[in-house]
């Protein structure tokens, strides 16, 4: 059990006006749906709904800096090498991914599959090199 004492919390620096329960956003994507659970000027945290058998855009980002965790499902994720070509990554539950600014990636649901993102507030940083749903070149949800 923790014991806190007061000097605990006179020390903190939180602003009780900013904390409480935040509104959840659904965006609707054509390869399911993605639930934007937390969303500051500091990092974003959402959970994707990627339906089998359909793809994101193969895609970097500028400033976005991203990792992904693969709650379940089973997944092909595509990342760029120093070749220049996208190699296919088996991703499995329980399996996490890290995108730093630049790296070109896809991601592939092979089942349906449920997937953390934690990443930068940059939501609309995204630069779509090929898009199966025509969204290349836009940052269109």
């Amino acid at each position: 059990m923790y014991h806190y004492t007061e000097e605990y919390f006179a020390n903190t620096s939180g602003d009780p006006e900013l904390s409480g329960r935040v509104d959840v956003k659904i965006v609707n994507k054509p390869w399911g749906h993605e639930v934007i659970w937390a969303h500051t000027d500091q990092y974003v945290g959402k959970v994707l709904h990627i339906k089998a058998g359909h793809s994101l855009s193969v895609q970097f980002h500028n400033q976005k800096d991203e990792t992904v965790h693969l709650l379940s499902g089973e997944m092909i994720y595509r990342v760029k090498g120093s070749d220049g070509e996208l190699h296919d990554e088996k991703l499995k539950a329980g399996e996490s991914f890290r995108n730093e600014p630049g790296t070109v990636h896809q991601m592939e649901a092979v089942t349906d599959c449920q997937m953390l993102e934690a990443s930068t507030p940059h939501l609309d940083d995204v630069v779509r090199l090929s898009d199966k749903y025509g969204r290349e070149g836009t940052s269109a949800p």
